[in-house]
């Protein structure tokens, strides 16, 4: 089967074996790449029209007990700047967001046990009691599943928890012993049996990535059925092990986030802040490869220099909330709209 046989297969079943990924990522031509491209761009448009839903971007506390080989965040950094923000200084980040459009904040953040259950619990609260016509996700990572449930309880609509790889032995390589793979894949489905919009995904060219790994990811993302998939270029950081380790490739970040919004239809797709990062007009060659959702940073201007996962992280211009005009007026050049809505998942889509 040539490869674009493989795509139409893909469209039509919604999967393809291990073997038929890693052919369909290891030969693709740049034809290939532009035919899927094309293609993801019709199924996005037939299920979202040229809509682009914004999400708030709060990045909350660069705290982490975790050490994470890839990440500028991690607790062996001692280069960092760290900083927490408070439950009110997070509210007015979400005032200030609100008259601009934005109908979903987005708490990220490092694994800070400052921020325990119960604190994250009444900072959801607090922001659902303010802004209660507004979805909350949060991405801080891997708790019990008593947590997520309690966060489900207090208001929170989403939750983003990267799985990074579904390979057992890459895993291992991009974090420490105490971090395993069947930890963050069990967080994942309690995250989906607790009620979330769940979202997972993995960095394009990660250190000691292959295309048989990649290949697992996909298949891991086709059986769990995610609601939001992020995908981005790995970016290396200058304080970590990986400081000298490749920039993933645009290419391939453009054809896999096309190969996702084949292979699942109506998923949430974000355009990242990593693919803005690494080029010019990485955002709208995003939304130009199937992607429906962009993360504007809500974040206090004086800490957003302080939220450095990788190199050179873009917290400016149209990344930022506060140009949104620019943004708006980015998408309209390539035929999209902004929607003020709060872009819920839906399975009718």
């Amino acid at each position: 089967m040539n490869n674009l046989e493989l795509i139409t297969k893909l469209e039509k079943a919604g999967t393809l074996t291990k073997d038929e990924f890693v052919q369909l990522i290891s030969t693709c031509s740049q034809s290939d790449m532009e035919y899927a491209r094309r293609l993801a761009v019709e199924i996005a448009r037939k299920h979202f029209g040229n809509k682009i839903y914004i999400r708030g971007l709060i990045e909350f506390t660069n705290i982490c007990k975790q050490d994470c080989f890839y990440c500028g965040l991690r607790c062996s950094n001692k280069s960092a700047q760290r900083y927490r923000l408070s439950p009110e200084e997070i509210l007015a980040c979400c005032k200030a967001g609100y008259p601009l459009g934005f109908r979903t904040f987005v708490l990220q953040g490092g694994e800070d046990p400052f921020f325990d259950d119960e604190k994250m619990c009444d900072i959801v609260r607090l922001i659902k009691k303010t802004f209660p016509d507004c979805a909350v996700t949060l991405s801080i990572g891997e708790r019990s599943k008593d947590a997520y449930q309690a966060f489900r309880n207090a208001g929170a609509d989403r939750f983003l928890l990267r799985h990074e790889t579904a390979n057992e032995e890459h895993f291992s390589k991009l974090h420490p012993k105490n971090q395993t793979l069947a930890s963050r894949k069990e967080c994942l489905y309690n995250l989906k049996k607790v009620g979330f919009q769940t979202g997972c995904g993995f960095m394009v060219g990660s250190p000691y990535q292959t295309t048989e790994t990649i290949a697992e990811d996909l298949m891991f993302i086709r059986e769990f059925e995610p609601q939001m998939v992020g995908i981005g270029p790995f970016i290396p950081h200058k304080d970590t092990p990986f400081a000298d380790m490749p920039q993933g490739s645009l290419d391939l970040t453009l054809f896999l986030l096309a190969v996702v919004r084949i292979m699942l239809k109506n998923v949430l797709l974000p355009s990242t802040t990593a693919l803005g990062t690494i080029c010019p007009d990485g955002r709208e060659q995003g939304v130009l490869s199937g992607a429906n959702v962009v993360m504007p940073n809500l974040s206090p201007i004086d800490v957003r220099e302080k939220y450095m996962l990788y190199n050179n992280k873009i917290s400016t211009g149209s990344e930022a909330a506060e140009g949104l005009r620019d943004l708006k007026e980015r998408m309209n050049s390539i035929g999209y709209d902004i929607a003020v809505t709060r872009g819920d998942f839906s399975e009718t889509n």
